[in-house]
């Protein structure tokens, strides 16, 4: 991937533990993530207190889920349409405040199963305009031997955010409740935006803006193309965006896969969380690692070692019928998986000229959820028609083919790089 660099004395955690901005930016992260991840414990909780019409109440959280994913993938990439001709600061600001005021809406607004719905899906609209101008402002405010690093610590909070989010999130929710009672859940989860949005406004980020895009129309159809174009002339980009792709993608279809191999290792379906658990733990483990030695190691081939590792487990998985076998396996692939998305998301963010970044980054954060999207669909028909063994296989070669092919296909541009 990206050639090793030699170290520095401003590489590494302590140098971004000096970088103000960063620290603001992620600060920020940290929150926001948090209070997405809540929110959603949050809407499933609130059905309660909701009139669901009967032909939706059987399957009213998924719905909630459905409105949450479908701007992502509709309007992943033209938000950043948008994100390129603004200020990043100031829509990660507005972003943060807007979903904080569309959650305090929900305790004065009626109880209706439409509203919930509207306002579930009018945060994530908002959230489609943050994503790619927080990932843009990353190289804004950290120098490009420290991005590694950076990418370490976001894909950490990423995976942190979902165990305590979804973890502790009810608890958490419930113990407000019991404090302040009406619309003290609502209140909490807008707190975490407006305290995003506040580190988000002490954060100083440089940056070039064309005010000429200002004054002439948005052409989104124009806009896209031009977009699209650029990724296709650069096979080094695209290439690591699938690559990213097939990674979330696999991790996406953990979840589906852990509750039919829960029998196999002696647990219950709903102690499904028991397996996927140690896959975020193994995430963070390499991702920690990458922070602190990447600079020190030849990182272009990581991504194809994360692959074979990923692609290995998932076949080793149909022969475990041990639970601490399964825990280790699981923590492996999560290891795995910090080799792939690490180095391949400093990579984008390297590569990728600062008038670019948003519409990049949108087609990205589209590609991931489409490629999320898909296995949620599939994955548990597909066992249940053949089987967990044959769908284990199934991903496991998938995984493989396409690590070795993204790399073969642009190793000769990363030789060229070294």
């Amino acid at each position: 991937m990206i050639p090793a660099k030699t170290p520095t004395e401003a590489s590494g955690f302590k140098a971004l533990l000096k970088n103000r901005p960063f620290l603001f930016l992620w600060g920020g992260q940290i929150f926001s993530q948090i209070a997405d991840k809540v929110l959603l414990v949050m809407g499933i909780a609130l059905l309660t207190d909701y009139h669901v019409p009967a032909r939706f109440a059987a399957s009213s959280s998924s719905y909630l889920m459905v409105a949450s994913t479908i701007p992502a993938i509709l309007l992943g990439a033209a938000a950043g349409i948008f994100v390129d001709r603004y200020p990043k600061k100031q829509i990660m600001v507005v972003a943060d405040i807007l979903r904080a005021g569309l959650i305090l809406l929900l305790p004065i607004l009626p109880k209706e199963f439409s509203i919930l719905l509207a306002i579930i899906f009018a945060h994530s609209v908002v959230t489609q305009a943050f994503a790619p101008a927080e990932q843009s402002a990353i190289p804004l405010v950290v120098p490009p031997e420290n991005l590694l690093t950076a990418n370490a610590l976001f894909a950490t909070t990423n995976v942190g955010s979902v165990i305590l989010g979804f973890g502790i999130g009810e608890v958490i929710l419930t113990a407000v409740t019991q404090i302040a009672r009406d619309g003290s859940q609502e209140i909490l989860v807008a707190s975490f935006y407006l305290i995003a949005a506040g580190l988000g406004q002490l954060v100083k980020i440089r940056e070039t803006i064309d005010t000429s895009r200002h004054a002439r129309k948005i052409d989104p159809l124009y806009e896209l193309k031009d977009g699209f174009r650029y990724l296709q002339s650069n096979k080094l980009l695209l290439s690591a965006m699938l690559q990213i792709a097939v990674l979330s993608s696999t991790i996406a279809a953990l979840p589906i896969l852990a509750i039919a191999l829960t029998a196999q290792v002696g647990l219950i379906p709903k102690q499904f969380g028991l397996l996927v658990a140690p896959a975020g733990i193994g995430l963070v483990f390499g991702a920690g690692i990458l922070g602190h030695f990447g600079q020190r190691i030849q990182q272009k081939s990581l991504p194809l070692v994360g692959f074979v590792i990923m692609s290995s487990v998932l076949a080793i998985f149909t022969f475990v019928s041990n639970l601490s076998i399964g825990l280790l396996c699981a923590g492996v692939l999560g290891f795995g998986a910090s080799l792939i998305q690490v180095p391949m998301q400093t990579l984008i963010q390297e590569r990728t000229p600062e008038s670019m970044r948003g519409k990049v980054f949108g087609f990205q954060n589209n590609a991931v959820n489409i490629a999320i999207a898909i296995p949620l669909i599939v994955t548990g028909p597909l066992t249940e028609q053949f089987g967990l063994e044959p769908v284990l296989w199934g991903m496991s070669a998938i995984v493989i083919v396409a690590g070795v092919w993204t790399w073969r296909s642009t190793r000769h541009v990363l030789d060229d790089a070294v």
